[in-house]
């Protein structure tokens, strides 16, 4: 019996590819490329994208679809790098070089307008800011402290709101304040996906969907690339799998998946509101996240018709229908006028995480590489397919600060996390609900 919060004609498939599925592309594998792209997401098509404009031959290959992942499954939230702003980076690399990688990563959100601008990339994409929500004082007084370095760093206003304001940014009075991040956009990330696959296939690079790559072998002065369909000669490769690094089906490069942690994050689609809904819940159709360990994100659908909602459901292994009531759960808790208001579509894809908490790009014996965006990777992506293609290509100006840096793993860790998560998850519910109570 389907759960009542379920709408008639409830699906699985995520809102997004309703306007943008992913479309099938031809599947023959060619018996050679001079750059092989694993992995079709945002950083393997920018980079190939890139790389075209260079004068460099780019054929992508991708397990599923060109942009079924992450790429077409995310929230369409488009920040500027400022969860890397918040990682305490002075500690580990000193003041420069600290503020070389914050400012490496805040450049991310300059360069996917104008990669969206350029190309003509049609996803409604808009500069709506951000607000992020405080789950408790102590939260709200963490970001008034980061507000300022936050300007500095984005060159774009940030804003505190105390709680007694906090209706200028949010129909709710479920948290404790927040703060109005400027430098923050929002887009359709199934129409981006399809738009940046476009722009590299016109600028020429070959896409290839439904071929598996099993594994990478130097030969010569290249690369033999293993796929389910046979192989492939390489004068050189670049690896952005992210989220879908590790398979038993067959892991491009199993170096790159014992440093990424994949975690599944789970989104719900509402049925379709009256607009003065989405005004009252949404004043300026902003994007939302707030600050718990186990997080929400949410924001008003670029038709402003719906509620999309999404967050770390389920720390265990888990379906999208399994976790749709608890996602429905945390959106009334904020939103309580919505408590009857069903679900039409809820969905969940990979995202990866570092040890370190920063995105990397670099080369592994002679592999290059490109992953990490911590669950924020519209922009970032975007950002680091572009510059592992200028250094695959020899046409870098300076050293990108994201380049090269140590890039830690766990003793014993092969790419799998599932054993521990849920202790994990549970530790950091614990840590939050101790947070709220404080406050």
């Amino acid at each position: 019996m389907a759960h009542p919060l379920l709408a008639p004609g409830f699906t699985t498939r995520p809102w997004w590819w309703e306007a943008a599925e992913p479309p099938q592309r031809d599947a023959s594998l060619p018996d050679h490329a001079p750059i092989a792209i694993v992995g079709g997401g945002y950083a393997g098509l920018s980079a190939a994208l890139t790389l075209q404009r260079l004068g460099r031959q780019a054929v992508v290959l991708d397990a599923e679809r060109i942009g079924w992942g992450a790429s077409s499954r995310n929230g369409g939230m488009v920040s500027g790098g400022l969860k890397v702003a918040g990682t305490g980076l002075e500690k580990s690399f000193g003041k420069d070089q600290a503020r070389a990688i914050t400012g490496a990563a805040a450049a991310s959100f300059p360069f996917i307008e104008e990669t969206i601008a350029r190309e003509g990339i049609d996803c409604d994409y808009v500069r709506c800011g951000r607000y992020a929500a405080a789950w408790s004082r102590g939260h709200y007084d963490a970001m008034a402290r980061r507000a300022e370095g936050l300007a500095e760093i984005t060159g774009l206003p940030v804003t505190m709101l105390p709680k007694e304001r906090q209706r200028e940014a949010l129909g709710s009075d479920h948290y404790h304040g927040g703060m109005l991040v400027a430098a923050t956009g929002s887009l359709h990330p199934g129409k981006y996906a399809r738009g940046l696959a476009a722009a590299a296939e016109r600028a020429g690079a070959r896409l290839v969907d439904g071929v598996r790559v099993q594994g990478i072998r130097e030969q010569g002065s290249g690369f033999r690339v293993a796929t389910d369909k046979g192989e492939l000669r390489a004068d050189a490769v670049l690896v952005t799998t992210n989220g879908y690094s590790l398979d038993q089906r067959g892991t491009a490069l199993p170096w790159l998946a014992r440093r990424l942690v994949p975690l599944n994050s789970y989104i719900i689609a509402t049925e379709e509101l009256g607009e003065d809904v989405i005004e009252r819940l949404f004043p300026g159709r902003r994007m939302v996240a707030d600050s718990k360990r186990v997080l929400n994100y949410f924001r008003p659908s670029p038709d402003g018709k719906r509620v999309l909602w999404g967050g770390r459901a389920s720390f265990r292994a888990a379906t999208a229908e399994d976790t749709a009531p608890a996602l429905h759960a945390y959106m009334t808790a904020c939103f309580p006028e919505l408590k009857d208001t069903r679900i039409t579509h809820a969905w969940t894809g990979h995202v990866a995480f570092t040890f370190d908490h920063l995105p990397h790009i670099g080369v592994e014996r002679g592999i290059h590489y490109a992953a990490g965006c911590q669950g924020s990777g519209v922009a970032m992506a975007t950002w680091l397919g572009h510059n592992v293609a200028l250094k695959l290509a020899g046409a870098a100006n300076a050293r990108f600060a994201l380049d090269g840096l140590p890039f830690p793993t766990r003793p014993f860790y092969s790419g799998n996390p599932n054993w521990v998560l849920p202790f994990i998850g549970e530790w950091y519910k614990l840590r939050d609900r101790i947070d709220r109570l404080a406050a």
